[in-house]
């Protein structure tokens, strides 16, 4: 639990829903083993991950009962159950695992109301603080209607069984179509500093106070890499990764982080490089990275 010797988490906090969290998050899904299957190696230290996240003042961590599948959301059961009032657990629907390790997708409504029950259980909780309803492939959004999916989990959240909506790997017109169902308090799609595309919805997002949730916001499994990024950092005596995380923080209030990490060292090291202060002239240099 944050105490008052600890220092407040770069970013401040944002109001999701009925619940205020920190903006820095946690992401669980590199808890899990290789290419995200199975137990992790070192089953302790990713207990103490999950703690210490929270013992730094972390309020929001995101998993899906799809990693491992079930290892991640176990291992939060494990490591922070009876979870504190602050914690916010996000998850996600729309995928299952296959023995190939695959990312096969599952939306028909009797597919989202077995992953819910599913998360409920491995996360040993009554209702899910915010389920995102996850579209597209591993290649990105794709413009199918998200309708049919959505009801379902509208109606689950009618039930009790969700306390908020969310959308991932999802279009702006997909977006609308959601919203046009039942509120969403989050966007969780793909966004970096040398991924721009959801420019423009980030900011119509933050508009109408709804949070957008990068992932890979350090490129995912291909580091971002760029020059101007380079020396950016090699003129704060800082890491690019940093650098990174900070402008995430910079470029709109409504941006929450989830970077991952099986690591205590290196989560500590990833929230000191939230904090850095970019100047204008940074922030300048850095925003031609992605419009190049």
């Amino acid at each position: 639990m944050e105490t008052a010797s600890t220092p407040p988490l770069p970013g401040g906090t944002w109001t999701l829903g009925d619940s205020t969290v920190t903006r820095f998050g946690y992401g669980a899904m590199q808890l899990a083993g290789p290419w995200v299957m199975g137990p992790p190696a070192d089953h302790d230290g990713a207990l103490a991950v999950l703690r210490e996240a929270v013992d730094l003042g972390i309020t929001h961590i995101d998993t899906s009962d799809a990693y491992g599948p079930r290892v991640t959301n176990e291992l939060i059961r494990e490591a922070l159950h009876p979870y504190p009032d602050s914690l916010f657990i996000a998850t996600k629907v729309g995928a299952t695992r296959d023995a190939q390790g695959g990312w096969p997708t599952a939306r028909r409504p009797e597919d989202l109301r077995k992953q819910v029950r599913e998360n409920l259980g491995s996360l040993g909780v009554e209702a899910l603080d915010l389920v995102n309803m996850r579209m597209g492939d591993a290649q990105g959004p794709r413009p199918d209607s998200i309708a049919e999916a959505f009801e379902t989990l509208a109606a689950l959240q009618q039930e009790g069984l969700i306390r908020h909506l969310g959308v991932s790997n999802v279009t702006a017109e997909q977006v609308a179509e959601a919203r046009g169902i039942a509120p969403i308090v989050c966007v969780q799609n793909m966004y970096n500093l040398a991924h721009r595309q959801d420019d423009d919805l980030v900011d119509h997002l933050a508009a109408d106070g709804i949070a957008y949730v990068p992932f890979f916001p350090l490129g995912g499994f291909t580091p971002l890499q760029s020059e101007a990024l380079s020396q950016v950092a090699n003129r704060l005596e800082a890491t690019p990764m940093s650098v990174a995380l900070a402008w995430l923080l910079r470029r709109s209030p409504n941006i929450l982080l989830i970077p991952g990490t099986s690591s205590t060292a290196h989560l500590r090291e990833n929230i000191a490089g939230a904090g850095l202060s970019l100047s204008d002239e940074d922030v300048a240099e850095l925003d031609g990275v992605g419009r190049a």
